[in-house]
């Protein structure tokens, strides 16, 4: 159940990027974690890399989603339990 209430909640991204911001502004949050969250992000963004091309339309935003809720699935496992309960990811 906890899968499925995350990837609702990365999925609903506007939703998401108030719980991105208090990660990141968080003293209880590493730097360490902090920095590789930045990495993954920068990482993807940098990265021109495909599985599946855009020019697939639907199939080929898949793919960009996937990777992305990846992504963030990590930032949500990084965060500390007193984030998680805030945005009942717990």
């Amino acid at each position: 159940m906890n899968s499925f209430r995350r990837l609702k909640f990365i999925l609903a991204f506007r939703k998401s990027l108030p719980f991105l911001k208090d990660f990141f502004l968080s003293r209880e949050v590493k730097v360490s974690k902090k920095a590789i969250s930045i990495l993954l992000l920068v990482g993807y963004l940098l990265l021109p890399f495909d599985v599946i091309p855009d020019f697939f339309t639907v199939i080929g935003i898949v793919d960009d989603l996937t990777v992305l809720t990846l992504i963030f699935s990590q930032i949500v496992k990084m965060a500390p339990d007193t984030l998680k309960e805030k945005y009942h990811l717990e």
